[in-house]
This record gives C-alpha cells, structure tokens and sequence, in this order.
C-alpha cells in the first residue's frame, strides 16, 4: 500500500481536502467533533496523510500563546489528529506527529496539546509529558483557573525543560474549549 504524507497551511489546502479532513475527523470521533473544534485546527498547518483508499490520517498544529512565568511563549499547540478508523494500528497517527513534531521544534518556544485519556496514550509513547500543575485561561474577564482542563494538558518535552508545574500555565482564549 502506497502511503503519501503532505505538509500544507490551511491557506494552501482546497475546499474539497478540507471537507475530506472535516469528514475524517466526524468520522473518527463518531460525531462528537463540533464545529468549534474544527475551527481550532485552522489557521496553521497541517499534514495529511493519503493511502490507496484517500485520506487516511490528519492532524495540525496551530500557533497559541501560552503564558509561563511571566512570560508569553509562542506556542505550536496540535489540534485534530484522527485516523479513519479502517487504517488505524499501521503508524499513521505516529507519522502526523513525527511531522507536527518537526515543525514544533523548528518553529515554537513550546509544544502543548488537550488529549482525551484514550488519545493520551498516542502521545505518551511518543514522549509528550502530561501537564501536573494547574491550567488557567485568559478570558475576557481576566484570568481564570480551568480545573477541567487539569490533567488532560500534554507537553512536548524537547522545548518543555524551562516549564515549572508550580506555576501558572495560561493559554490565551478562544471560543468552545479553551484548551
């Protein structure tokens, strides 16, 4: 089976592989992708992963800022990662990472993502490290603590050495989940 990997900004993707991308995330998550999540995934870049049947992995990583010890780090924060669900268990989800990675390291202070406990384990194995300290977000009405959000946080550890879990970590605010 030939298996093709395509790094490309949003800008650079046609209508017909966003819906393609779209309809793999709804399919992955069985319905439960809202349209905010979708539209945290946009705006950065994404690699798309195509088999002999289409599309068969996606993810992206999109810049947020993240606030840490006083300091606002530009931040590579990874958003819609799926595999269709008949081409899941052959590395596809581990090579979208290998490229987010990648672009990461070479582009950001700081690597973060939100992952569900059954997604974390993708991550774990690839050495992102959980988040033990508290998560805040900046909202219009200032900076407020997300409980929620604790636990679920993952770093990416090559540019995490500086992070401390005694302190404060903010991300910016965006519509639906913050994090």
């Amino acid at each position: 089976m030939t298996v093709r990997l395509r790094l490309a900004h949003t800008a650079d993707l046609e209508p017909r592989e966003l819906r393609a991308a779209r309809a793999l995330l709804d399919a992955a998550f069985d319905g439960g992708f809202s349209d905010e999540d979708w539209d945290h995934g946009l705006g950065g870049l994404h690699v798309l992963v195509h088999d002999d049947a289409g599309l068969a992995a996606h993810g992206s990583v999109v810049q947020r800022r993240v606030r840490h010890r006083e300091r606002w780090l530009r931040t590579g924060y990874v958003e819609a990662v799926a595999v269709r669900p008949d081409a899941r268990r052959r590395g596809l989800g581990g090579r979208v990472l290998g490229e987010l990675e990648r672009v990461i390291e070479r582009a950001y202070d700081l690597g973060a993502l939100s992952a569900s406990p059954a997604g974390a384990l993708l991550y774990t194995a690839r050495g992102w490290r959980r988040w033990d300290g508290q998560v805040h977000g900046l909202s219009p009405d200032g900076i407020v603590r997300l409980p929620q959000e604790e636990g679920g946080i993952y770093v990416w550890p090559a540019l995490a050495g500086a992070l401390r879990s005694d302190r404060e970590f903010v991300l910016d605010w965006r519509d639906g989940d913050v994090a």
